[in-house]
């Protein structure tokens, strides 16, 4: 005779908090700065050609990827660098081509 113990359900996946990252993640602009940041850090001037658009734009863009622990910030001087926090988030390019090379 054999006895199983009961197993412990599974925690929940957080849902709504991960698709609050995804939102954050689902605009143009943002996906450039994260593929950017990618391959090192960057000034927030360089981050701002990239993107085009005013100052202004890209710095609302920054603090929301700041907010959600996406990137971070430090000064240099009077510059103000960022650096990929996540880079995981990175994965999320690779899923999205897949899913589209597949939709074709």
């Amino acid at each position: 005779m054999s006895f199983s113990l009961p197993m412990a359900p599974l925690p929940e996946p957080d849902f709504h908090r991960q698709a609050k990252v995804l939102k954050v993640l689902a605009h143009e602009a943002r996906l450039r700065i994260v593929d950017r940041l990618s391959r090192g850090e960057c000034g927030a001037g360089e981050l701002a050609a990239l993107v085009g658009g005013d100052r202004t734009a890209v710095s609302k863009h920054l603090a929301l990827l700041r907010a959600h622990g996406i990137i971070a910030d430090r000064r240099v001087g009077s510059a103000v660098v960022y650096t990929l926090l996540t880079p995981c988030v990175v994965q999320f390019f690779a899923c999205a081509g897949q899913v589209l090379q597949e939709r074709r």
